[in-house]
């Protein structure tokens, strides 16, 4: 596959602007009004507090929550790091038992949403759970206070069952990177007797290290949306006590400042991210690399090797998912089914089925604007609102909640001065804001994945159709849409499943009495009755299995598919200009 560089204007050639053209700039104009009128809502926020409140706040609630957010990023992005280039090495590198399964089952734990692994493990570990009770019966100690244990609710334990479950986004782009490098590379340093471990440290981890770089941006960036998983496990991050100054304290002023710290922790990880790749794109020297021959492992290697690379699936998926089974089979057959699950996942349905029909349509368009114009504009507008995967849901939430409200008020107004009846909220009430702020959290992934489609186009279709007389909107219709089917599928999975999952911005915007499967989820684990929403939670993980599957077949049969759709969650610029 070779780079696809942006046509030139196609349309200029058609004699002016034209209605194809004014549906894909409304389009571009769209993709960037739902990422600037938030981050423009929230700055004007944070400066507008004249009550000392937000003083207040800067003072006392951020120096604590971006201390520990700090500590969070770096213990996740160590551990990441290490598990996620430490298992891809071994399964592209080596033979030993169980590595075929184990490259697959590397991935599974992105199927586990992070709040809902903390949930369990905070069952499972806590100083009331089993682990615990059968550590003191061992013992002899009556109580917990006669002998304490490390408590799973605390930093570590927050860096380890993050790191547990989003490690495979670091796994995914470094396999790929390290099955796209030529054999000959890792050959010749066999044949000049390098050991194993110097041919990972001095050829295989400077070659993959744009590849680290991305995927440890991403689980930073998913670690820094959660708020479900460091609730539970008492730690003070930023997302977090956005959440808190805005619901407990009533500050939304204090709550926009903290969300505009959280924007410039955003910004510092993708700087990070573009200097820890320097000018290295995901190229490979061949345009078929032959994949390197697994050297055999045996003995305490081989143990070593398959120990060190189911680790992390039994911590981030079998744990979690084992426990979600166990008590979601015993709820059901004691009759124990909480009725509201149906209506949860009937909303959840509905809302995330409604936001990936918008986020097709709209995606569809920016990517098309890209492909067709191939001005520097319609590029930047891309990026430009792909950024929104990277802003975590709560600060989405916050900003939209003041531009939502005064929509929502003058479509009351403007009701009652027709009709003299009131009509409510139109926005809140019914769900809408949910999905608008869905479209913003989640058009870049749309976006990246229908670009990845494009790329395979030979843009010499392109330059047939217009000859043939066909303007940009039958080069699009005739052209484009039969053959990016498959992409606008495969953008369709994925947004669906992020949708379904998404906590922050639904917990924050949802309507009064209306609860998704993850709202559930969340409010019998605050509750302390986690089990009673096993059965949700458990419901979430099957339906996320699907994209995942996906993406572990992809890795398995086209590693470049499954680097691509990692670049794709963040509308990685350089990891589709340089594709193999």
């Amino acid at each position: 596959m070779t780079a696809q560089q942006p046509l030139s204007r196609p349309g200029a050639t058609r004699g002016g602007f034209s209605s194809s053209h004014a549906r894909l700039y409304a389009g571009m104009a769209a993709g960037v009004l739902l990422i600037a009128l938030p981050l423009f809502t929230l700055m004007q926020l944070a400066l507008s507090d004249d009550s000392g409140s937000l003083t207040h706040v800067v003072s006392t609630v951020l120096p604590q929550a971006t201390r520990e957010t700090a500590l969070l990023l770096a213990g996740v992005a160590v551990l990441t790091a290490v598990f996620g280039t430490g298992s891809a090495w071994l399964v592209t590198a080596f033979e030993f038992p169980l590595r075929r399964v184990l490259a697959i089952a590397l991935v599974l734990p992105l199927a586990m949403p992070t709040y809902i692994a903390a949930a369990v493990y905070v069952e499972w570990l806590d100083a009331a759970g089993p682990v615990q009770r059968f550590i003191r019966m061992l013992v002899g100690a009556p109580t917990a206070a006669a002998f304490p244990l490390p408590s799973i609710r605390s930093l570590p334990g927050a860096i380890f069952v993050m790191s547990a479950v989003l490690y495979p986004y670091v796994y995914l782009s470094t396999r790929a990177l390290f099955t796209m490098q030529s054999a000959s590379l890792i050959e010749a340093a066999r044949s000049l007797g390098a050991k194993p471990a110097r041919i990972f440290w001095r050829v295989a981890l400077p070659l993959a290290r744009p590849a680290i770089a991305l995927g440890v941006s991403l689980c930073l960036l998913e670690t820094l949306n959660d708020i479900g998983a460091s609730e539970f496990l008492g730690v003070r991050t930023l997302t977090l006590s956005v959440m808190t100054t805005w619901l407990n304290r009533g500050s939304l002023e204090g709550a926009a400042a903290i969300a505009c710290a959280m924007l410039i922790v955003v910004i510092a990880l993708i700087l990070v991210e573009m200097l820890a790749r320097g000018n290295r794109g995901f190229t490979s020297s061949v345009k078929r690399p032959r994949a390197v021959a697994p050297k055999t492992l045996k003995g305490a290697q081989a143990i070593g090797a398959l120990s060190f690379c189911a680790t992390p699936v039994i911590a981030g998926f079998i744990v979690p998912a084992t426990f979600l089974s166990i008590q979601a089979m015993q709820r059901t057959v004691r009759g124990q089914i909480d009725p509201m699950i149906f209506d949860a996942l009937l909303m959840t349905v509905l809302l995330a089925g409604a936001a990936t029909i918008g986020i097709l349509l709209l995606a569809s368009t920016i990517a098309a604007s890209q492909r067709l114009l191939g001005t520097a504009l319609s590029r930047g507008v891309a990026r430009f609102a792909a950024l929104g995967y990277a802003v975590p849901g709560t600060v989405l939430a916050l900003g939209l909640l003041t531009p939502i409200a005064f929509f929502d008020n003058q479509i009351a107004n403007l009701w009652r001065a027709v009709t003299g009846e009131r009509i409510g909220l139109v926005l809140t009430g019914s769900g809408l804001a949910i999905i608008i702020a869905y479209h913003a959290r989640f058009l870049g992934i749309a976006i990246g994945a229908i670009e990845n489609g494009y790329a395979r186009i030979s843009p010499h279709l392109d330059d047939a159709a217009r000859m043939l007389g066909r303007s940009l909107g039958g080069i699009r219709r005739d052209v484009h849409q039969p053959l990016i089917r498959p992409a606008l599928g495969t953008a369709a999975l994925l947004v669906f499943v992020d949708a379904m999952k998404e906590l922050p911005a639904t917990l924050l915007l949802r309507p009064l009495n209306v609860e998704t499967l993850a709202t559930l989820v969340y409010a019998d684990a605050a509750r302390g009755v986690f089990e009673a929403g096993s059965l949700a939670a458990l419901l979430i993980v099957l339906i996320g299995l699907g994209p995942i599957m996906l993406i572990a077949r992809a890795n398995r049969s086209e590693p470049a598919d499954a680097l691509l759709a990692a670049s794709a969650a963040t509308g990685d610029a350089k990891a589709r200009d340089n594709p193999v």
